[in-house]
């Protein structure tokens, strides 16, 4: 067992009673519980105090449910075995953005051992520190950190250790590859024979000392996921892989519209099924079954009728949006709204712009659609499922099921994406309701459909502006009005000494929430547009436009950088072809992407888009530029063609057939320029990359068609529709 735990990376499949350990595909092992810790070795266990501050940043604040406030000494980050395993606790969760291997890298580059010994478990409300969730580029600038000075401090009890265990000053040892050296004898320990299956509790403060970045040895580096090859393979198991004993398999009757109300329902012709139950609480209403296609069958035998309520549509949003606002606007973020006078930044401007810029619906459509696995035993609820708020959908499990927190335990495979759209536990509450009534775990799995029309979606925005610029270019003022999208992005980052932004906020027909940037991508789409368009009015180059009006280093960076990689200005565009460039800003990091588009019957297709990154110092060069590409091809969808079709309250193209996605024939090359700022914090990735792809793919169309698009998608149909 030692032997395999050093020699291979493991994985860890975290089940109520029963753990499965797997090193190779050759080797399976598989224990109870009550021995998983003995395999790994009573070891190392590491305190980590927080000071008051950081426990409210890593949770939000109180903890959701039962009230009590997140703990400021928090325990069992970091456990070192007997046999020189290591084992990391964490609650943030994998969800297709590589945190499991960058994670591991800080703890390695600190603890001094390999990248394969450590096994990282995450997102199990049983065994792992609350967490308020994975979102907001949060995990690289608040996980790391805190992991980061756990395995130092572990370093350095282990040093303390093996000073005394050895007889030596603790100046001569030297930690490295999982033991600790006498640099003089070359006499060596290994972490597990020091620990010797005992406990070592420690508190760890902020002074402990770290590694300086110019030494790193494994962060820093481009290291490839640690569970990548199980991806690919198909080895890595997600929920909709999970069996359980007697499972049974669960389907949810839907209402035929948003905000339908049942009013009858005709349930016999399901109930006579042999081994379908029929559950129903309040306006739920779902059926089990042995079977998948028997569950779809009993689904399909019930008779339901629905009250609906006249809704807008796609093609009346805009308008309800402006005439539903509320009659108070919100700041930015806690920034201040306003400075100035829009007034006398009017009087002094000599070129006067106002526009209008729409953002469609669209929907997260993520790989791997919603889904859960919910037991209970013992009036103990567990369920698997694909969430980034583990925490967050234990205490909605519980205020649904009236249930203490602490007979719930929600679990977290890695799950095949999220982008946002994963944020609330409603297949898992469905799940849990429909076991309970079976007597029996069940398997829940949205269908594509049901993913596209239940669950939330981007917010649809309306952003009015209204802006002044003078002779020298110099912008005098800005006044930005959004609409229903959000706050996110929505102060800008230009130098503008009479501005106003505010955010109005609607009444939204179709659930909306989370996803990737916020509402960042829609305000700077209508913001770097904007500037497009008074670039134009002044007769200047969009960069120097924007270099006069902006003071921010970090900005001016990745502009530059970016125009530098692309060759702007140094050649004009082909026939039909056009230049466009944009930048932007979210979660402390800093963007600009340079693109050029070909338009061919009306048809608009990229061709080649730089971007250039820089969120502080970089852990994992390979890892962050998989965010960023992985934000541009995502990007695309958003910036051309996706949009959600709906009218009276139904989702109107409900499957991929319908709702367009980028495809492998849509990818124009990519190149990606990363600025490393190791003078600075890392911050997280997933979420500005981004956000100026499409202002700069609007401003190509332009510079190749004279055609100025202000709507979100640009081109669904092509240019000619």
């Amino acid at each position: 067992m030692n032997e395999l735990l050093n020699d291979y990376e493991l994985e860890v499949a975290l089940e109520p009673e029963r753990y499965e350990l797997h090193a190779a595909p050759a080797y399976h092992f598989e224990m109870p519980r009550r021995d998983f810790f003995k395999a790994l070795g009573c070891g190392l266990l590491i305190v980590c105090a927080l000071t008051e501050a950081e426990a409210q940043q890593e949770s939000g604040g109180a903890r959701r449910g039962g009230g009590a406030r997140t703990p400021q000494e928090i325990g069992a980050w970091l456990h070192v075995g007997a046999n020189g395993a290591v084992t990391v606790y964490t609650g943030k969760v994998e969800v297709g953005q590589g945190i499991r291997t960058s994670l591991a890298q800080v703890v390695a580059e600190e603890l001094r051992v390999p990248l394969s010994a450590i096994l990282m478990v995450m997102g199990d409300t049983d065994l792992t520190p609350y967490d308020a969730g994975t979102f907001g580029s949060q995990t690289t600038p608040g996980m790391s950190p805190r992991l980061r000075r756990a395995a130092a401090a572990a370093r350095e009890a282990l040093l303390d250790l093996a000073a005394e265990q050895l007889k030596v000053e603790r100046t001569a040892l030297r930690a490295a590859d999982g033991k600790i050296a006498n640099t003089a004898t070359k006499q060596s320990i290994s972490y597990g024979q020091l620990t010797k299956g005992q406990k070592l509790l420690k508190a760890i403060n902020d002074n402990v000392a770290l590694t300086p970045h110019e030494q790193w040895k494994v962060a820093g580096k481009p290291i490839h996921r640690v569970n990548g090859r199980d991806i690919v393979t198909g080895k890595h198991r997600y929920t909709t892989d999970l069996k359980r004993p007697e499972m049974l398999f669960g389907k949810v009757l839907r209402p035929i519209a948003n905000g339908a109300t049942l009013t009858t329902l005709d349930a016999k012709a399901a109930e006579a099924m042999h081994g379908v139950t029929v559950v129903r609480d309040g306006d739920f209403v779902g059926v089990t079954a042995p079977s998948a296609q028997l569950a779809t069958q009993a689904l399909a035998a019930l008779r339901a009728e629905w009250k609906t309520t006249p809704q807008p549509s796609a093609q009346t949003i805009f308008d309800y949006f402006k005439q539903n606002a509320g009659q108070n606007a919100a700041p930015a973020q806690g920034n201040n709204n306003a400075s100035g006078s829009i007034a006398a930044g009017l009087a002094a401007a000599q070129h006067k712009l106002e526009g209008r810029y729409t953002i469609a619906y669209i929907a997260h459509a993520p790989l791997e659609p919603r889904a859960a696995v919910a037991e209970w035993q013992d009036g103990k609820l567990t369920v698997w499922t694909g969430t980034q708020r583990p925490f967050g959908v234990r205490s909605e499990l519980a205020s649904a099921l009236r249930l203490p927190e602490e007979r719930v335990r929600v679990i977290m495979p890695d799950t095949g994406s999220g982008y946002g759209g994963k944020h609330t536990g409603e297949a898992a509450i469905e799940a849990a309701r429909m076991a309970k009534a079976a007597g029996k775990p069940v398997k829940l799995v949205w269908t594509r459909e049901e993913e596209f029309a239940w669950a939330y979606f981007r917010p649809a925005g309306l952003i009015e502006i209204k802006s002044g610029a003078d002779k020298d270019g110099k912008l005098t003022a800005w006044e930005f009005h959004n609409y229903n999208s959000g706050t996110a992005g929505l102060r800008p980052i230009y130098d503008i000494p009479n501005q106003k932004n505010e955010f109005h906020s609607v009444r939204s027909p179709l659930r909306q929430g989370s996803y990737r940037a916020l509402a960042s991508t829609a305000n700077h789409f209508a913001r770097e547009v904007h500037l497009d368009e008074l670039a134009e009015r002044l007769q200047l180059d969009p960069l120097e436009f924007r270099l006069r009006n902006l003071k921010d280093e970090r900005m001016r960076a990745v502009l530059t950088a970016a125009a530098k990689a692309f060759g702007w200005g140094q050649a004009k565009p082909a026939a039909q072809h056009g230049f466009g460039l944009a930048g932007g800003f979210e979660k402390a990091g800093y963007v600009a992407n340079c693109v050029e588009v070909a338009i061919t019957n009306g048809k608009v297709k990229l061709v080649r888009v730089v971007t250039a990154f820089e969120c502080g110092t970089i852990i994992n060069p390979d890892g962050l530029k998989h965010q960023v590409e992985g934000s541009i091809i995502q990007g695309i969808g958003g910036a051309l063609f996706e949009a959600i079709d709906f009218a009276d309250g139904k989702v109107l193209n409900p499957r991929f057939s319908r709702y367009r996605v980028p495809r492998f024939s849509d990818l124009p090359k990519l190149e990606t320029v990363l600025l490393d700022r190791p003078d600075l914090p890392s911050a997280g990735a997933g979420e500005c990359p981004i956000v100026a792809l499409a202002p700069a793919v609007s401003g190509a169309i332009f510079m190749a068609t004279g055609q100025r698009l202000r709507s979100l998608p640009l081109a669904p149909n092509g240019l000619n529709a």
